[in-house]
This record gives C-alpha cells, structure tokens and sequence, in this order.
C-alpha cells in the first residue's frame, strides 16, 4: 500500500501544486459580512473554488450557506471527519518573495499567503481521499473533508456546521505539525481599558494604535506625540532598538510628531518567535521626556505589567508550567491609545494549571493596582485526548510507516479547529523543525513535505475507515 499511495501523490505533485495555487490566488481574508458571504466575499470565493476542486476530483458536495463546505466518500455519515479552512490572516506589505496572492513555485516550495495555514493542507487531504478513490481501495466507513471560512477569527463557521451536523466519532485537523497534537492549552482572551481626564501640558503623547488580529503578534505600531521635534525623538532610537530589536522610524504629521515601529510577526501562541512592535513602541515613548498625566500614569501601568520580550506572565506573576501541556504564554497584540482613554487586548495560552482563581484573578488584581480594569471573562478549557486512544495510536503508525521516524505526541498553544471536538486531534502537516513563517511575511510550504503528507493522510483514512 504504500508503494502505490507514494507513486500516485507522485504522479499527481504538479496537479496538486496548480490545485493548491488555484486557492492562494484568491483574497480569503475575514471581511464584511454580505448576503451569501458571511465572513465577506474573499472566503466565500475561496469556498467556491475548493467546491470546483472536489467536484472535478469526482466527490459530491455539500454547501452550508457558504458557513463551511463538506466533501464526502465511503459510507455516510462519516465516521472520520477531517478538518482544513480557507480563510487567511492578513497581510503586510513587507513581503520580499512575491506578492502575498501571487503563488509561487521555487526552491522546493510555494510561497503565498495559505500556502502553509491552510490552503496547502486543505487540498493535500483532498488528494489523498482522491488517491483511495482513484485506486479503488475499499472503506467500510466514511470520511467527510470540512473545509471552513472562519478558523483565524474565531470559528463561527463551526459553531453553524455542528448546530447542524454531529460529530464524527473521530476527528484530525492538518493544520500544523507533525506527528500528533493531542493537547491543546486552555487560556484568556484578555481586554482591560482605563480613563483619564485630559491634560494638554507637553510633551505629551497623542495617540497610540497597534493590532489587526488578536492572534498575532502586531508587526507594525504607530504613535503621534506633541511637543517634540522628529530630531529629538530620533536620537532615542538607537537605545530603544538596541533594547527591543525593533526599528523606529519618525515624521512629521499635521503638527504631530508621527513615530512608527516595525518589528517581527508571529502566531500568538508563539509570541517569543516574533518581536512585538507594539511593545517595543511603547518601550520608546516612556524613554521621551514626556510631561507627567494621567495617562502617562496608566501606560507606565501597562508596560509594567506587559514589558516588551516577556511573553511568560513574569511580571504578572502568573508565569507557570507543567510537563504534559509546557508553558504558559502572553502575547499582548492590540492596544489604543487617545489623550482620555486606552484599551488593550492578549492572547494567553495557559498550561492545564492554569485556572481562574490563579490566573485570571492574578492578572486582574495586577492591573487594577495601577488603574487598569481587567474585562470579566473566564478563562477557556483546555483540549486533550489520551496518547493511547485508537485514534492517536494509528495516525501515529501512519506517519511512522512513511516518515520512518518514531512518533510521539505533542502539546501546543494554538487552539485549532478539532479544540471543542470530543476525539479530535492536529495531525500534519509540517515538520516541527519548519518555520513555514505562518501568519508572517514570506509565508511557504515545502513541496516534498506535501506530496509525502497527502500519502500519510491516504493511510491514515484506509486504518481508521477501511476496517
């Protein structure tokens, strides 16, 4: 079996690389809700053409309103659920390879935004079920490939799927790494804000605004200060790089000293990976001689409490760790800033010891002794699923079969699709030692890495669906 699913992914790896660039192409972006689009039209366009994908393969399909689509073979319904999305992260306009939606194939990889979060992964699953169905290998049960719109910002497409349809006794989602992820960490979404009267003695900072998405670690930060020339600002830049690692640039806008940081984008599950522009901005303006406020007061709250390079919780003294789930992380992503108010927003991911009472609560005390206001929200439940269920065991085999590698098992801080499922798993599909740049500028999958995926996934169906 092997020998033949490895020759047909081979015969198949430029099909699979154009059916790839076919979804890259096209903006998925969460945008304006429309009728007929409800996460806006870029990922209903990309749901519309993986529809075209899976029907020239051969497979019917299935539209939920455009929420997610359903791609069925074998016995229905499907015992094995596989879980992929369409729509992307932003992007900057820092990219050096190509253009973001321009695919392109060079050195062994497509680089685009998808490629590797999860365009790339969504149509290697799909080949591999065209691979048993194109081979006439024979399933007693059914596979349903879901492919959503929704999983960056918060996967409401889900929550309409399975108000809808139940879920399958077993479930994998290839939207990361390999071998297995069978852990997933629990964690906060955190906001907090203040107010403050206004105080117009210069220097003075005017506004402060950082942040697209709570899950990712801001790249670019932008701030405006009266009362201090470009050349004064300037000639703190050079300590303030050498602290943070970010770049500053300085001009001058309708009267306001404009100050723009640029640093490294990251998953917010992996914030020690980027360099937060946000806090590094933040870092040189408490560097400036600003006149005493209010304000002032509280952003000194802020960066006491989210210091830029600590992504652990140690100056909040909720920094923790435990050997099965690892770490605690912060990633503090979001931030406004206006002479009368600001607002914040953090992405935590928290080991399984992480709770309420000695988290949330810590976090919330911590703030409010500088005049910060943490939002009431709990914490939410981490995912697991035992390293010696069937399910675990034989995607395990599959990947050992054909990697010739031992496998194990892993735990992450990103939530992904499979997280509230009851036996749902991330299973492929890179490497671990990859950095496929996801949600960052020059995004990229490795080609061979696909073409050996899609042959994985194919026998991990024929285990768990052919018996």
């Amino acid at each position: 079996m092997k020998q033949k699913l490895t020759a047909y992914m081979e015969d198949h790896r430029e099909d699979l690389i154009e059916d790839i660039c076919r979804l890259v192409r096209i903006r998925s972006d969460k945008g304006e809700a429309k009728p007929g689009a409800p996460f806006g039209e870029g990922p209903a366009k990309a749901l519309a053409e993986a529809m075209e994908l899976a029907k020239e393969a051969g497979f019917s399909v299935t539209n939920y309103d455009n929420y997610v689509m359903a791609v069925d073979f074998g016995p229905q319904p499907a015992e094995l659920d596989i879980l992929a999305h369409l729509d992307v992260v932003p992007v900057s306009d820092s990219w050096t390879v190509t253009q973001p939606f321009e695919p392109l194939v060079k050195d062994g990889r497509i680089y685009g935004r998808g490629t590797a979060d999860d365009k790339g992964p969504a149509v290697t699953a799909l080949y591999a079920m065209k691979a048993i169905k194109d081979l006439g290998i024979p399933l007693k049960k059914g596979v349903r490939l879901i492919l959503g719109t929704d999983e960056e910002c918060g996967s409401a497409d889900l929550e309409y799927y399975y108000a809808r349809e139940k879920e399958a006794p077993m479930s994998f989602s290839p939207d990361a790494e390999f071998p297995v992820i069978n852990l997933e960490k629990g964690g906060l979404r955190g906001a907090f804000s203040a107010s403050f009267p206004e105080e117009k003695t210069l220097p003075r900072i005017v506004s402060i605004d950082a942040g697209l998405k709570l899950n990712i670690v801001p790249d670019k930060a932008t701030a405006r200060v009266e009362g201090l020339s470009a050349g004064k600002v300037q000639a703190f830049f050079e300590k303030a790089s050498a602290e943070t690692g970010a770049t500053f640039t300085v001009s001058e806008e309708n009267g306001l000293t404009r100050i723009d940081a640029k640093g490294v984008g990251a998953h917010a599950s992996k914030p020690y990976e980027g360099c937060n522009a946000l806090t590094a901005l933040i870092y040189l303006l408490l560097e400036l001689p600003l006149a005493e406020s209010e304000g002032l007061r509280r952003l000194k709250t802020v960066d006491r409490f989210f210091p830029h390079g600590d992504t652990a919780g140690n100056a909040l003294g909720v920094a923790m760790e435990d050997e099965l789930s690892g770490a605690t992380t912060i990633s503090f992503d979001i931030f406004h800033y206006d002479p009368v108010s600001l607002r914040g927003e953090f992405d935590c991911r928290a080991c399984i010891l992480a709770n309420n009472e000695n988290f949330r609560d810590v976090v919330r005390d911590r703030l409010a002794e500088g005049g910060v206001t943490l939002e009431p929200r709990d914490m939410f439940e981490p995912h697991y699923v035992p390293a010696d269920s069937p399910l675990v065991q034989k995607l395990l085999q599959s990947y050992e079969k054909f990697t010739g590698e031992k496998g194990y098992c892993v735990s992450i801080g990103g939530g992904s699709y499979v997280h509230h499922l009851k036996n749902g798993v991330v299973f492929g599909c890179a490497k671990l030692d990859v950095d496929n740049r996801m949600h960052g500028d020059d995004e990229f999958v490795e080609i061979d890495q696909l073409v050996m995926s899609a042959a994985i996934f194919a026998q991990a169906i024929i285990d768990l669906c052919g018996e």
